[in-house]
């Protein structure tokens, strides 16, 4: 690059002169940047659509089919005793109900270690200050066995061995409980062992008990409080022998049939029972559950759908039908340098605002979508449309702004266009909701395979995409081209006019020299 110097022996200003013989190719730069710039900005606009659009796409995916409208409600005529939920496979009449056993878990309470050592018991303190101090003839700590027995997967007897000497720890007795499936912590308020198993039920039952063999076993477990009364004692001590709670399992009789599980939860014929209570078996004792289409959550679920699909068909209304911003373009950075941050917001939103202005993808889609949500189906012989439930547009003339293609339900408390008419849509869903549910299958399926054809990918966009972002993305990849060939052709006319510059004020330079010398001689 040749040296660029200004104009010290002609006076002239080089750089505003240079700037105005390059103009014609500064404004290409000018031009391609502003619609790179505003290409961009569609990409943008696109992009946020598109996540609305698919958006909708997915959600109705699961309404085509009739698990997506499974609605069932339980209620339960004692709920002190019973939980009871429904999903889409329950029958709808009353059953009888009793809850004969809560499950319960399997617990162990040992004896109360105050009564062998007077100090402060915490996961450090060694075994032998509890009492197990048993050592060889070299006085060296012998360990004794115990056998922790509880379930596997399989029901079957797991049984882990634990070896302990006078020098383990509390800790070493918690961490060994623990690795064989116990609950396991030390109370210091109550001076106890709590041990609990991990599964409710008979399937959590498990045993504390002294290794077959080892002399030692029992005076470990009496040491640590964990060994059990000897049978057949009169009075039950708890406090100088460990309590023992076996798992219970639950049991309830649904419609005189028996259930038995290791939890309180029972799933039956799609019901969910949470026993909370014993009613006691026999019919005498019985409670009723009652099943019934959950009609306001079918209802909620079809106001669910059509206020998403509002949200989305007035956005693209709104696109479509927006101001036109003709003789605006994005700003260079000369332009925004002589207006403030208020006034280039104003411009700019100006502009992106009306990217997408009878843009035809944007109509083709729109078009598919209104197409399939005022088709009319058949159900059980006649034909149905949204307009048969109370469920329509308000006109251009009785709606707000772009949001003529939105629906209203007639009757919807919350919509204060249409509370004031008859509720057909509950009136239906209240009559027959299996009927209703056929008809939004129908719909849904239209609209989702409307929206998916759109949604194809071509040579020009992505599969799941409205837009033709691949032919978007190569355009403004060869707009950097474009850019970049006339920012190196503005650079290479400066060089060539700063060069031409230059040579003139070497001339001159010496020109004024020469003169100077004759102006010395002729004194």
């Amino acid at each position: 690059m040749p040296t660029r110097v200004s104009g010290l022996v002609s006076g002239m200003d080089t750089e505003s002169l240079v700037s105005a013989m390059v103009s014609s190719y500064t404004a290409k730069v000018d031009k391609y940047t502003k619609q790179q710039t505003k290409l961009s900005w569609t990409q943008e606009a696109w992009k946020g659509l598109n996540t609305k659009v698919y958006g909708l796409y997915t959600s109705i995916s699961g309404l085509r089919f009739s698990s997506g409208y499974s609605l069932q409600k339980a209620s339960v005529s004692d709920v002190t005793k019973a939980k009871v939920t429904a999903n889409g496979s329950a029958v709808n009449g009353t059953q009888k109900l009793n809850i004969i056993a809560s499950a319960q878990t399997a617990y162990m309470t040992s004896a109360d270690l105050s009564k062998k050592y007077s100090g402060t018991i915490d996961s450090k303190t060694e075994l032998s200050k509890l009492g197990y101090d048993v050592k060889d003839e070299d006085g060296k700590p012998v360990a004794a066995k115990i056998n922790i027995t509880t379930k596997d997967e399989d029901g079957n007897d797991k049984t882990t061995e634990l070896s302990l000497s006078g020098n383990s720890t509390v800790k070493d007795l918690l961490d060994g409980l623990q690795k064989a499936g116990i609950n396991a912590n030390y109370d210091a308020t109550n001076h106890r062992f709590y041990l609990n198993s991990k599964k409710t039920g008979t399937e959590g039952d498990f045993s504390v008990t002294a290794a077959p063999g080892d002399e030692n076993a029992d005076a470990l477990l009496a040491a640590i409080g964990l060994n059990t009364q000897p049978e057949g004692a009169e009075e039950s001590d708890t406090t100088n022998y460990a309590t023992m709670v076996k798992g219970v399992d639950a049991k309830i009789r649904l419609n005189g049939v028996l259930y038995t599980g290791n939890s309180n939860t029972f799933n039956i014929n799609g019901l969910t029972i949470e026993a909370l209570g014993v009613t006691g078996d026999g019919d005498e004792n019985a409670i009723t559950v009652n099943t019934q289409t959950d009609t306001q959550g079918l209802y909620d679920k079809i106001k669910d759908f059509l206020s998403q699909y509002n949200s989305v068909i007035n956005e693209i209304t709104k696109l479509y039908n927006a101001e036109s911003s003709g003789g605006y373009e994005p700003l260079t950075d000369d332009e925004k340098d002589a207006m403030n941050e208020t006034e280039i917001e104003k411009w700019e939103t100006k502009i992106k605002d009306s990217l997408l202005r009878r843009d035809s993808t944007l109509s083709g889609v729109m078009q598919s979508m209104m197409s399939a949500m005022s088709g009319t189906f058949t159900v059980n012989g006649t034909k149905v449309s949204l307009a048969s439930y109370g469920i329509q547009t308000l006109g251009i003339l009785n709606s707000a702004k772009n949001e003529q293609n939105a629906y209203h339900i007639d009757g919807d408390e919350e919509d204060e266009n249409t509370s004031g008419r008859k509720d057909k849509l509950m009136t239906a869903l209240s009559a027959n909701p299996d009927e209703v549910v056929d008809f939004m299958k129908q719909l849904t399926t239209k609209l989702y395979d409307a929206i998916g054809e759109k949604m194809t990918a071509t040579e020009l966009s992505s599969a799941y995409t409205i837009y033709n972002d691949k032919q978007m993305t190569k355009q403004y990849g060869d707009y950097t081209s474009i850019i970049k060939q006339w920012e190196k052709k503005v650079t290479d006319k400066e060089d060539f006019y700063y060069q031409k510059f230059a040579k003139m004020e070497a001339k001159l330079s010496e020109l004024q020299s020469q003169t100077s010398s004759l102006t010395g001689i002729l004194g």
